[in-house]
């Protein structure tokens, strides 16, 4: 069973991009298909806050990716400016701690979703070793989406191979939103931990972001109508 608040189609599209002119070139091929785009660090970077308002003005619902990981008060005060700028979730780090979750929830108020990070789709249990983080990587996941709950957030983000556990201890209306997720044939990149876009469905995922698959296809448009499409 999934959440049904805040899930549109289902699809974020991940604007990964240099700077305003490609992004916008991007989010014009995508045709408004996805229901939310994701900007990232490389983008926010770049552009400044003014990204975020700007698209939010253009009525387009905005997943600030930031992964805020920093002492209770600097995340909190953080939070607040970006609910400022009408984002509709944001992304703090899970192993920031309870206080700081807290603190985010708290200056988020209630038009802003705040989404912790449990573990890196990038990492492995070897990566965890090597960072000193006690796994398995499914039982930490576990572990971060039950202090998240706890804290307040709105959902995590985590691989869809974690999302069935989560789906199991979560609130009804808990979102569960998934990176790495490849379409069939796609390349993972740095992605360790993938699924496709109907079986992150099938184990309960509410969102799935997707960057490079629609961002390199020869036509942006219709491979997110497809990934919609599985969605669906």
């Amino acid at each position: 069973m999934t959440s049904t608040s805040f899930v549109g189609n289902r699809l974020i599209a991940a604007i990964d991009a240099p700077d305003r002119g490609e992004a916008d070139k991007l989010i014009a091929r995508l045709g408004d298909v996805p229901s939310w785009i994701k900007i990232g660090l490389e983008l926010f970077c770049a552009e400044g806050p003014s990204i975020v308002g700007e698209h939010v003005a253009r009525g387009r619902s905005v997943m600030l990716d930031l992964k805020l990981h920093d002492i209770p008060e600097t995340v909190a005060r953080a939070t607040a400016r970006i609910a400022s700028l009408g984002a509709g979730l944001v992304t703090v780090h899970a192993g920031g701690g309870r206080a700081m979750l807290e603190a985010a929830v708290k200056a988020a108020g209630s038009s802003t979703k705040v989404l912790a990070v449990t573990v890196l789709t990038s990492l492995d249990d070897a990566d965890l070793a090597d960072i000193g983080a006690v796994g398995p990587i499914g039982e930490l996941v576990k572990r971060r989406a039950e202090l998240a709950i706890a804290a307040g957030c709105a959902g995590v983000v985590a691989s869809p191979h974690e999302v069935a556990v989560i789906r199991a201890i979560a609130p009804h209306d808990f979102l569960i939103v998934t990176p790495g997720v490849r379409p069939a044939g796609s390349a993972a990149g740095d992605q360790k931990r993938v699924m496709t876009p109907a079986q992150a469905r099938l184990a309960g995922a509410d969102l799935v972001v997707i960057g490079r698959p629609l961002r390199d296809a020869a036509d942006p448009a219709a491979a997110a109508r497809s990934i919609v499409a599985e969605l669906s």
